[in-house]
């Protein structure tokens, strides 16, 4: 870095403008020195921001500052008053606390043992109770009530608030971590490490302890909460979204990665306040730099409003004192590592090593005792009057997102042995000295005996509802609309399309040739002209619209955009215009995954949320679904969203032209490790049609339930069937039903010719259907195909049975679905797929018989369709060699048919290939 470079304004002079006036330059320097000399430092620093801000009214163009002082954004006389009962707010903060912390103790009794975070919820108490007294507002509260993302590790505390408050028993407090084992009245009654809302839905909202993950999720929630608003669905103007974060997590690439999206989209109801206590799960998060400098110049780059909260009401005295400005300095050169050694030792330890460093500073504390240091001077983030004014200007801030950025002590109040230590993460019990220690400190009635009687189960504290402390707390939040964290589960029940809405997919395509994505999106458009039910779907597209054949919605359901379309469109004279609006009914988030799941968990979270059920209709490109953000999927699952998210272009054979990274061969297998995920692979528009009633049926109907449907749909055009007169319905949905018998026509011995049984799914149905012809013309083999548009609801199912007669061998034993289709069916069954040989392979143990599988097996390439799939062997004439082996091994043909079969389709030649179309394009 060149010396100019140095300090909070970025890049410095500007190299292509010349000093045109040398002498005019030194003499503004000298003004300035004489500046500092007369006046001092601080002055002078006035006076130059001053400049910087009028030079930026002036239109001058210089460079604005990333970062300020290592102080407090709110200087004490700005400070609000604060409007709660002071003694009371900190006497039953010191409830909580104790009852946080002996909630993880407990939990770690001999036999039990199941961890927990002790020092997380220490570090942040203030920030929430703050809070939780005078700004969260419950769903009870006139305009909706607000959205707080909970920090995971801090799930004690909230727990621990809520015993107090009577919503949670002292017997499910005994089983934090044991969700099954823990039983009271033979019933489990427990609680779940952290923000869980599918393991307690009447309490949790949001699930955030996979890092990172909470940031953009509820920088999201804050955008729907806003598309909501503009598109006239409901009224959020009242609403306001918390997430607290830890300064460790937000190393997370899904942490720092949408905060621009707030920012663009003047998100004004999104607050974050990040807990930095300066340290992650094992050190410092910058034990040589300090991340809430880093943090506020990274925010302010983002177009954020950043409110620092470092220091306490004990250092107003001090830094009004520091007319040098020797203690801001001091402030600032000090590493992070630094400060968490401090809080570490002592009083003198800080006086010799901090305030030492400097002989000005070292004056300024000359009349302290060394308890004085210790104990007045607190970090910002447990000085409720600090925090108070940081969220009571984060309220009042319009046009951007605000960051609260609050220092504080990772296991304050715990004790030496937890505070500020490198280990505390890992610490989940105290000993007895510390647990005396701790009630001392936090001025709990329990007495040595009933500590000593059992260190590993001192006791909670409650003093009961009728104690003024307590009748305070709830009085409050009755005040803010009630209890905070608490979720409900939507009682809204919406009118659903009727069959007619389907019955285009149902006649096929005649002669013209549609892919299953164009079908998929033929039949979303429909379902979006229903007059009740269109308005509730949201479509969700990351950039690639046109690729998807929803550039059609353009001109019609139209982009959101909260600024609305302040520009002429280049495509404006044409049919398909790009066109963005306030009320448009589409989330076109770019080429941003992470956010579109993040708003897909938001939209489908929104019958619970905002008693709005809605439709989110995530449509995303070949395997960037759940090969790249799989965890956001999971946290969707773990909020109970409901909605469909649509692999378009899916397969590894029908995007060869776009290669390795786009082939898509293992989406659906990473899927069914997901247990709220209902994968479906369709062949054809029909199927497509049963699949998205059955759907919106399951998740919206008379008897919700709370999954995800997930489409795996292709870009190979084909002309899609008309739906069968006596159609399967019912196989569809179960996962597989036969789509065309094979006959013995034209066969000398019809009755005696060997049987195959072909399984495809997807696009490779065609391919089956090939191999059946091929079958029976070559070699006299009659097959049957077999449309399977679900290997994993069939494996489920087939599981569910063994699970049966495992658990229950006292019922009567069930067949699995996918052996009764088969048990009757003579021959081996050959099975195969767009995707890698483990998905057919789902269904292998309960295949009665011969069972081979062919799979997209190994990386993609590009080349033709054709030739990929010759070369995977997963195309037709490979089904036929496949089955013509397996009957020469069972004996039903001559040993030397397969080799023939081989050689006559050249089976090791790709370019011989021809199963499908040959395009591999995007």
């Amino acid at each position: 870095m060149r010396p100019d470079d140095a300090g909070p304004i970025i890049n410095g002079l500007p190299s292509n403008f010349p000093d045109i006036d040398p002498e005019e330059t030194q003499e503004w320097h000298e003004s300035l020195d004489a500046l500092i000399e007369t006046y001092g430092p601080q002055r002078a620093r006035y006076i130059m921001l001053s400049l910087l801000q009028h030079s930026r009214e002036r239109q001058v163009g210089v460079p604005s500052l990333t970062t300020t002082d290592y102080v407090n954004t709110i200087p004490i006389e700005q400070e609000p008053w604060f409007p709660g009962d002071e003694d009371m707010e900190r006497s039953f903060r010191r409830l909580i606390r104790w009852n946080a912390a002996v909630l993880v103790h407990r939990a770690q009794r001999p036999g039990i043992g199941v961890g927990g975070h002790i020092s997380t919820y220490a570090s942040a108490a203030t920030l929430y109770e703050v809070g939780m007294n005078h700004f969260f507002r419950g769903q009870d509260h006139p305009g909706g009530g607000d959205h707080v993302f909970f920090q995971g590790h801090a799930s004690p505390g909230m727990y621990a608030r809520a015993f107090l408050e009577g919503r949670i028993p002292e017997a499910q407090m005994d089983g934090f971590r044991q969700e099954h084992s823990h039983l009271v009245d033979g019933r489990p009654l427990a609680l779940p490490s952290y923000p869980h809302p599918r393991l307690m839905p009447d309490f949790w909202q949001f699930p955030t302890v996979s890092m990172g993950l909470g940031p953009i999720n509820a920088i999201y929630q804050a955008q729907f909460n806003r598309y909501l608003h503009n598109r006239g669905i409901k009224d959020t103007s009242d609403q306001h979204v918390w997430a607290f974060l830890g300064d460790g997590e937000m190393d997370e690439v899904e942490s720092r990665g949408a905060l621009q999206w707030a920012a663009t989209e003047e998100l004004d109801n999104l607050t974050f306040v990040v807990n930095c206590n300066l340290q992650r799960l094992d050190g410092p998060v910058r034990g040589n730099g300090k991340i809430i400098q880093e943090l506020e110049a990274f925010f302010r780059g983002a177009g954020w409003n950043v409110i620092k909260v470092i220091w306490g009401s004990g250092w107003d005295e001090l830094l009004a004192a520091d007319r040098q400005g020797a203690l801001v300095h001091l402030m600032n050169s000090t590493p992070d590592g630094d400060y968490q050694t401090f809080r570490a030792n002592d009083g003198k330890y800080v006086r010799d090593f901090f305030f030492g460093r400097d002989p000005r500073t070292r004056k300024l504390v000359e009349n302290w005792t060394d308890d004085d240091i210790w104990w007045k001077l607190r970090r910002g983030g447990h000085d409720y009057r600090k925090v108070y004014a940081a969220y009571d200007r984060a309220m009042r801030h319009t046009g951007q997102p605000t960051v609260i950025l609050a220092k504080t002590i990772k296991g304050f109040t715990l004790g030496s042995s937890f505070a500020g230590r490198n280990a505390t993460h890992q610490m989940k019990k105290l000993a007895l000295a510390d647990l005396k220690s701790l009630r001392d400190t936090l001025h709990i009635p329990i007495d040595d005996a009933q500590l000593e009687a059992d260190p590993y189960q001192p006791p909670y504290y409650n003093p009961g509802p009728e104690d003024e402390r307590i009748q305070y707390l709830l009085e409050r939040r009755e005040k803010l609309g009630g209890f905070v964290p608490t979720r409900r589960s939507g009682q809204q029940h919406i009118h659903l399309p009727d069959s007619s809405a389907y019955g285009t997919l149902k006649k096929g395509s005649g002669k013209q040739q549609v892919a299953t994505t164009m079908a998929f999106v033929r039949l979303l458009k429909d379902l979006m002209r229903d007059k009740e039910f269109g308005k509730r779907v949201v479509p969700i597209i990351p950039d690639e619209a046109r690729t998807f054949g929803m550039d059609s919605f353009f001109p019609t359901s139209k982009i959101y955009n909260p600024h609305g379309q302040n520009y002429t469109a280049v495509d404006a004279d044409l049919m398909l215009a790009y066109k963005e609006s306030v009320q448009g009914q589409m989330l076109h988030l770019g080429i941003n995954e992470a956010g579109s799941v993040a708003a897909f968990t938001a939209a489908g979270t929104s019958y619970s949320t905002h008693d709005e059920p809605m439709l989110p209709v995530y449509v995303f490109y070949s395997m960037f679904g759940f090969q790249r953000t799989g965890d956001g999927i999971w946290a969707a699952a773990d909020q109970m969203a409901r909605g469909f998210l649509i692999g378009a272009t899916a397969g590894r054979t029908t995007l060869t032209g776009e290669g390795l990274q786009h082939m898509d061969g293992q989406s659906p297998i990473l899927a069914h490790t997901n247990p709220a995920v209902v994968h479906y692979d369709p062949a054809f528009g029909f199927e497509i049609a049963h699949i998205v009633e059955s759907g919106l049926e399951r998740m919206f109907g008379e008897d919700p339930e709370d999954v995800i449907f997930y489409l795996t749909v292709y870009n190979e055009p084909m002309q899609q069937p008309a739906e069968p007169d006596e159609v399967d319905a019912d196989g569809i949905l179960r996962g597989m039903y036969l789509f065309r018998a094979g006959d013995g026509d034209g066969l000398d011995d019809a009755d005696s010719a060997p049987r195959a049984q072909l399984l495809a799914s997807g696009v490779g149905v065609p391919w089956a259907l090939e191999a059946q012809k091929l079958l029976k013309e070559d070699w006299g083999v009659v097959a049957d195909v077999w449309s399977v548009t679900s290997w994993g609801e069939l494996r489920r199912e087939a599981r569910a049975c063994d699970e049966q007669k495992f658990l229950h061998p006292e019922t009567p034993e069930r067949t699995p679905y996918i052996t009764r289709c088969l048990q009757d069916r003579p021959g081996p069954v050959v099975a195969t797929s767009d995707y890698a040989s483990e998905l057919q392979d789902f269904i292998a143990p309960w295949v009665p018989g011969d069972f081979s599988s062919l799979g997209a097996d190994g990386f993609g390439f590009s080349d033709t369709r054709q030739a990929a799939r010759r070369f995977f062997h997963i195309d037709g004439p490979s089904m036929v060699v496949r089955a013509l082996q397996m009957l020469a091994a069972r004996g039903e043909i001559d040993a030397s048919v397969p080799a023939q079969a081989a050689e006559k389709y050249r089976l090791l030649d790709v370019t011989a290939g021809d199963s499908g179309n040959a395009g591999g394009e995007s």
